[in-house]
């Protein structure tokens, strides 16, 4: 039998999630923390197909990954100094929402019109963003008010019926935790969300 290596599996998977996200669509993919179901953060149809899928309440706002630093500074208008320092000490994957973000779909703003955004550190998560040259969702692959689901084997069937392509990567590993997220205000403050 001839197996494929692993770095062309990666490339070929990053291809098919890329060419799912072109077309608006949706996928489930493994990032550095659980499940996600994710789509273009700029497209806010295919946003709003996330919320239905999840059957979530679209006051509820959702995460979304970028690939680096750089491209966290397209997104976010103003981004205080102390959040470097907290993402390049962090020892587990944080989110930090921020104040006054930029050219991504309205309807992924919380009702304050913040953002949550995590820096990928995930190699799948990372050069698919970088491939796609912009956010993607990231919103933990269970349906409202359910548990996040711990390993790929318990992801709920309507969520992988939903979804317009499922990767192939990573479905025997177990999730890490959920992300720290840390809310920064223009003006300095820090509140911690989640630790």
């Amino acid at each position: 039998m001839n197996k494929m290596n692993p770095s062309s599996a990666l490339q070929q998977e990053i291809n098919q999630a890329l060419n799912t996200l072109k077309k608006g669509g949706l996928i489930l993919y493994p990032t550095d923390t659980v499940w996600g179901i994710g789509c273009d953060a700029t497209n806010a149809e295919a946003i709003e197909r996330v919320f239905e899928l999840k059957q979530r309440p679209d006051a509820k706002a959702l995460i979304c990954l970028v690939s680096d630093f750089k491209m966290l500074n397209q997104y976010v208008a103003d981004i205080p100094e102390v959040a470097y320092d907290i993402l390049k000490y962090a020892s587990k994957p944080t989110t930090i929402i921020y104040d006054k973000p930029i050219r991504v779909a309205q309807n992924l703003l919380a009702d304050d019109e913040s953002l949550a955004v995590r820096v990928s550190r995930h190699d799948f998560s990372k050069s698919l963003i970088r491939k796609f040259k912009r956010p993607i969702v990231s919103t933990s692959a269970n349906l409202s008010g359910q548990t996040t689901p711990k390993s790929f084997q318990e992801i709920d069937h309507a969520i992988l019926a939903g979804v317009d392509y499922v990767v192939n990567l990573e479905r025997n590993k177990k999730n890490g935790p959920p992300s720290a997220i840390i809310k920064l205000k223009t003006d300095g403050t820090v509140k911690i969300i989640r630790d």
